[in-house]
């Protein structure tokens, strides 16, 4: 992928950087992504807390949400989609499986769609 990624290890720290707060403040450095990759495991707050606060800033509520994470329960599955996710995406058991996954999340949501302007 040729677009910068960042990686962040908890749920506060993506809301942080998403809102531009602490050491994200300056959006030359950390400006916002157009495609958001959220496990909804993660510590401090889970992804469905960081989804449901892009979904309620008017700045992040048009972003392209997408959840990859090893959960594949009708109810993570039915609570993602109704906070507001595009697409909700299960982690294969495999390295091969991911970059295959991976191959087609990169081809679809940062090639073939078109998202919004988020400006």
């Amino acid at each position: 992928i040729a677009n910068p990624m960042v990686v962040l290890n908890d749920g506060q720290s993506a809301i942080d950087y998403l809102s531009g707060q602490g050491p994200f403040a300056d959006r030359s450095e950390h400006p916002l992504p157009g495609l958001v990759l959220l496990d909804i495991k993660l510590p401090l707050r889970t992804g469905f807390e960081v989804l449901n606060w892009i979904r309620s800033d008017a700045h992040t509520r048009a972003m392209i949400v997408v959840i990859l994470t090893t959960s594949s329960e009708t109810i993570d599955i039915d609570a993602a989609y109704r906070l507001g996710a595009n697409s909700y995406l299960v982690k294969p058991p495999g390295p091969g499986s991911l970059l295959e996954l991976t191959k087609n999340l990169k081809l679809y949501w940062l090639e073939t769609n078109r998202g919004p302007s988020l400006s």
